[in-house]
Protein backbone atom coordinates (compact mmCIF):
# COMPACT_ATOMS: atom_id res chain seq x y z
CA UNK A 1 0.00 0.00 0.00
CA UNK A 2 2.80 1.88 0.59
CA UNK A 3 4.20 1.56 -2.53
CA UNK A 4 0.91 2.76 -4.38
CA UNK A 5 0.68 5.73 -2.38
CA UNK A 6 4.72 6.83 -2.84
CA UNK A 7 3.82 6.46 -6.72
CA UNK A 8 0.83 8.12 -6.88
CA UNK A 9 2.13 10.87 -5.06
CA UNK A 10 5.44 11.05 -7.36
CA UNK A 11 3.01 11.10 -10.43
CA UNK A 12 0.92 13.70 -9.13
CA UNK A 13 3.93 15.93 -7.77
CA UNK A 14 5.13 15.81 -11.55
CA UNK A 15 1.80 16.08 -13.34
CA UNK A 16 1.35 19.13 -11.34
CA UNK A 17 4.76 20.76 -11.66
CA UNK A 18 5.25 20.24 -15.74
CA UNK A 19 1.82 22.25 -16.05
CA UNK A 20 3.45 25.75 -15.10
CA UNK A 21 5.96 24.54 -17.73
CA UNK A 22 3.97 24.10 -20.66
CA UNK A 23 2.18 27.50 -20.49
CA UNK A 24 4.78 29.64 -20.10
CA UNK A 25 6.26 27.96 -23.31
CA UNK A 26 3.08 27.92 -24.97
CA UNK A 27 2.74 31.70 -24.19
CA UNK A 28 6.00 32.85 -24.79
CA UNK A 29 5.95 30.69 -28.81
CA UNK A 30 2.32 31.83 -29.46
CA UNK A 31 2.36 35.89 -31.14
CA UNK A 32 5.94 34.62 -32.70
CA UNK A 33 4.38 31.76 -34.81
CA UNK A 34 1.16 33.69 -35.70
CA UNK A 35 4.09 36.61 -37.39
CA UNK A 36 5.94 33.63 -39.21
CA UNK A 37 3.09 32.10 -40.59
CA UNK A 38 1.42 35.26 -42.24
CA UNK A 39 5.43 36.18 -43.44
CA UNK A 40 5.02 33.17 -45.21
CA UNK A 41 2.12 32.95 -46.48
CA UNK A 42 1.96 33.23 -50.15
CA UNK A 43 -0.93 32.34 -52.37
CA UNK A 44 -0.68 29.39 -54.49
CA UNK A 45 1.04 29.41 -58.36
CA UNK A 46 -1.19 27.67 -61.28
CA UNK A 47 1.25 27.60 -63.89
CA UNK A 48 4.69 29.02 -65.17
CA UNK A 49 4.72 33.06 -64.49
CA UNK A 50 6.55 35.28 -67.38
CA UNK A 51 8.63 36.41 -64.24
CA UNK A 52 10.05 33.08 -63.55
CA UNK A 53 10.29 31.95 -67.51
CA UNK A 54 12.16 35.04 -68.12
CA UNK A 55 14.59 34.55 -64.65
CA UNK A 56 15.19 30.92 -65.59
CA UNK A 57 16.09 31.57 -69.57
CA UNK A 58 18.63 34.28 -67.86
CA UNK A 59 20.21 31.61 -65.56
CA UNK A 60 20.61 29.22 -68.50
CA UNK A 61 22.00 32.10 -70.49
CA UNK A 62 20.33 34.30 -72.78
CA UNK A 63 20.31 37.62 -72.46
CA UNK A 64 17.84 40.53 -73.11
CA UNK A 65 15.42 37.40 -72.27
CA UNK A 66 11.96 38.17 -73.27
CA UNK A 67 8.38 36.68 -73.62
CA UNK A 68 7.46 36.30 -77.73
CA UNK A 69 4.60 33.42 -77.15
CA UNK A 70 2.35 32.66 -74.19
CA UNK A 71 -0.36 29.96 -74.59
CA UNK A 72 -2.04 27.87 -72.29
CA UNK A 73 0.90 24.62 -72.58
CA UNK A 74 3.95 26.65 -73.62
CA UNK A 75 5.97 29.99 -72.43
CA UNK A 76 8.26 30.84 -75.47
CA UNK A 77 11.18 33.12 -74.47
CA UNK A 78 13.59 34.39 -77.23
CA UNK A 79 17.12 36.55 -76.23
CA UNK A 80 20.42 36.43 -77.54
CA UNK A 81 22.95 33.73 -76.88
CA UNK A 82 26.21 33.61 -77.39
CA UNK A 83 25.96 31.79 -80.98
CA UNK A 84 23.18 34.22 -81.95
CA UNK A 85 19.19 34.38 -81.38
CA UNK A 86 18.18 32.04 -79.45
CA UNK A 87 14.90 30.84 -78.37
CA UNK A 88 13.68 28.64 -74.85
CA UNK A 89 10.37 26.95 -74.45
CA UNK A 90 8.66 26.18 -71.11
CA UNK A 91 6.10 24.06 -70.15
CA UNK A 92 2.92 26.11 -68.51
CA UNK A 93 2.99 24.52 -65.18
CA UNK A 94 4.49 25.09 -61.74
CA UNK A 95 8.52 25.31 -61.91
CA UNK A 96 8.31 25.83 -65.65
CA UNK A 97 10.22 22.89 -66.65
CA UNK A 98 12.11 23.16 -70.24
CA UNK A 99 10.94 21.25 -73.02
CA UNK A 100 13.29 22.48 -75.63
CA UNK A 101 16.18 24.98 -76.36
Amino acid sequence: MTHFLTKACLAAVLGLSSIPATVSTAAAAGPQTNFIVEAQYHRPIRGCSPVHAVRKARDFGLRRAHITRMSPRVVVVAGRDRRGWDRMVFANVRGCPLIRR
